[in-house]
């Protein structure tokens, strides 16, 4: 049986070099990088791509060859649709030892940096707001997934990884075996992931409580409904229509920005006079996520997760209204912003705490 490997071009010469021939559970693992990785039913290692501490980071997990390449597909049609989520980078098939014998098929994908599982945030010191902005992070990935026609089929906490995203977290999906695309969600299809990630929260929850790592005083149970709770809100600002007072001239503009506040630019709106009520009909038609994210791309270039790109966008607009006496242009501002504050910030950052989290999220905690 002869080795394949299928998936990214400039990858595949890192992950030919990894050993194959040798079953999973076996692989030697870097402590720093095992305590990344969460609990999972398969077998997953962290490995680095060659012996240089700053080697790209891969994660490996074992599996059979039909779902290996069913996930591998998914992942890469959710990153092209800019979903959050981890990066495929290979599926290895036809592996087998040194006599012989056959190992299980292996799917390959990119570590997310700065990421860490619940396992390990919640058995810190956590607060109360950093739990609840958790279970937000949670909520919206849910959200997002599903605008994009994504049935999860198995969204918990274990599936899910977790990055600071300024006072908040931003949450990525690592598996999505069990996933499927459709045209459209059904309510009844919605509702089903909702009810899988209310059951599969509290019980990992409740795991936790039982080993007496978890927060003191939260509940499993009350956890897992604020997930359903802040999506149900989310849902119901992104679908369902809002009447407006037709004499309030600022009222779509408030209706637009609500949505902006969440994260979601507004591409497609009907606005029109409700026959009963004679108020205005606000329904949004097609939103698309990363609103302060887009944003700040295309004034700085800087790549941000979301609630980072709303605190640097807030920094730089003090520093416009403050600094731009001259009738400059937004873009020309904005560079001046990146090198007369940005960049001179996070350059004062001493060496050795460089690197320990993304230069937007170190700019965003020096603010605070």
């Amino acid at each position: 049986m002869a080795l394949r490997i299928t998936g990214l071009g400039e990858e595949i010469a890192a992950v030919t070099g990894l050993p194959w021939h040798i079953p999973l559970e076996e692989w030697p693992e870097d402590p720093a990088l095992a305590e990344k990785r969460g609990i999972s039913r398969h077998v997953v290692r962290l490995v680095r791509a060659s012996n240089d501490p700053d080697a790209e980071v891969y994660a490996v997990k074992e599996t059979v060859a039909e779902f290996a390449n069913r996930e591998y597909k998914i992942l890469r049609e959710l990153t092209h649709l800019g979903a959050p989520c981890v990066e495929q980078v290979a599926v290895v098939e036809g592996r087998t030892d040194v006599n012989g014998e056959e190992l299980p098929c292996a799917i390959v994908t990119r570590f997310l940096p700065y990421s860490l599982p619940y396992r390990v945030l919640l058995s810190g010191a956590v607060t109360a707001h950093e739990i609840t902005t958790m279970a937000s992070a949670l909520a919206l990935l849910l959200v997002r997934l599903h605008l994009l026609g994504f049935w999860w089929g198995d969204c918990s906490l274990s599936n899910t990884l977790f990055r600071r995203d300024a006072e908040g977290f931003a949450a990525y999906l690592v598996d999505a075996e069990t996933g499927e695309f459709q045209k459209t969600l059904s309510d009844g299809q919605r509702e089903h992931d909702l009810e899988i990630v209310h059951f599969n929260v509290a019980a990992e929850l409740e795991d936790l409580a039982l080993s007496g790592v978890l927060y003191p005083g939260m509940e499993p149970v009350r956890a897992s409904e604020a997930v359903i709770r802040r999506y149900r809100r989310i849902w119901s600002a992104l679908k369902e229509r809002q009447l407006l007072d037709p004499n309030d001239r600022k009222a779509v503009e408030r209706a637009m920005r609500q949505l902006h506040d969440l994260g979601f630019a507004v591409e497609e709106v009907s606005v029109t006079i409700d026959g009963e009520t004679k108020m205005l009909s606000f329904q949004p038609k097609l939103v698309a996520a990363g609103y302060h994210t887009q944003r700040l791309r295309e004034l700085t270039g800087l790549e941000t997760e979301e609630l980072q790109a709303k605190r640097l966008l807030a920094s730089f607009d003090r520093y416009r209204a403050r600094e731009n006496t001259t009738g400059m242009s937004v873009n020309e501002m904005a560079k001046r912003w990146l090198t007369e504050v940005f960049e001179p910030i996070i350059n004062r950052v001493p060496a050795d705490m460089r690197g320990r989290v993304e230069r937007a999220q170190m700019f965003h905690e020096i603010l605070e």
